[in-house]
C-alpha cells in the first residue's frame, strides 16, 4: 500500500480535542475504503492540519475525509520514508 500526506487549510484555532475528534471520525470509517490513518498534526495558529495514511489511492483518502466532514485541500504521495 502507498503512503499519503494530506493537508487541510483554514483550520485556525483548532484545539487538541477537535483534532482528536476529526481523526476519530476518519478512523471510524477508514476500513470501508481500505485506508489507515496513522497520525495527524495541527498548527492552530496557521490553521494547517496534516494527516499521514496508508491507502490504495489518494482518491480513497479523499473519500474518507469527505465522508468524515473535512475534505483535504492537498493529497501528496510519499514514495520515500526513512
Amino acid at each position: 500500500m502507498a503512503k499519503f500526506m494530506d493537508v487541510h487549510h483554514g483550520m485556525q484555532g483548532i484545539t487538541a480535542d477537535q483534532l482528536i475528534q476529526a481523526h476519530q471520525a476518519d478512523l471510524a470509517i477508514e476500513k470501508e475504503e481500505g485506508v489507515h490513518f496513522e497520525s495527524a498534526w495541527a498548527d492552530p495558529q496557521s490553521g494547517v492540519v496534516y494527516c499521514l495514511s496508508e491507502a490504495p489511492s489518494a482518491d480513497a483518502v479523499q473519500r474518507i475525509h469527505e465522508r468524515a466532514g473535512h475534505r483535504a485541500d492537498e493529497i501528496h504521495p510519499v514514495p520515500l520514508q526513512v
